[in-house]
Parts: structure tokens; C-alpha cells; sequence
């Protein structure tokens, strides 16, 4: 079974090589049709420090590194400008 990928947003960036992924999913309501944005925030392990507040970034599935990290870096799609 493949890992899984993400792509979002890092919100914070202030634990050490931890960072705050903010994932955008989009949906159609069952009855209404209408799109809705519901978002998730998921702890990515950031070994070198290199993601920033506001970077998009693409997450992967990995083992377990702590009691909330699930996830690691990995690339940096486009740096905050």
C-alpha cells in the first residue's frame, strides 16, 4: 500500500525540527451541493529547520516519531514570499 501525500500550508514553524501543516480538503455538501473547505492541522517532522511560516509545503506518510507526529517533510513546493 503506497504512503499517502498532502500539500499545505505551515502555520508554525517554532518547535524544533517539528513543523504545523494546515491541509485544505474540498467537498461537496450531500444534500446542497455546495463546495465546503474543511482543514486539518497535522505535525510533520522537519529534520533540517528549513520550512517557514507560510511556505507550502508536501507532507508524507512515515512511522511514528512522537505521540503527534505522524508525517515528514517531503519537499518545499513554494516558499512564502
Amino acid at each position: 500500500m503506497p504512503k499517502k501525500e498532502k500539500q499545505g500550508v505551515v502555520v508554525s514553524s517554532k518547535m524544533d525540527k517539528t513543523v504545523v501543516v494546515k491541509v485544505a480538503d474540498y467537498e461537496p455538501h450531500p444534500k446542497y451541493k455546495k463546495i465546503i473547505e474543511t482543514t486539518k492541522h497535522y505535525k510533520a517532522h522537519d529534520p533540517k529547520n528549513e520550512c517557514e511560516e507560510g511556505d507550502v509545503i508536501r507532507i508524507i506518510e512515515s512511522k511514528p516519531l512522537s505521540s503527534g507526529k505522524r508525517w515528514s517533510v517531503l519537499n518545499i513546493v513554494e516558499k512564502r514570499k
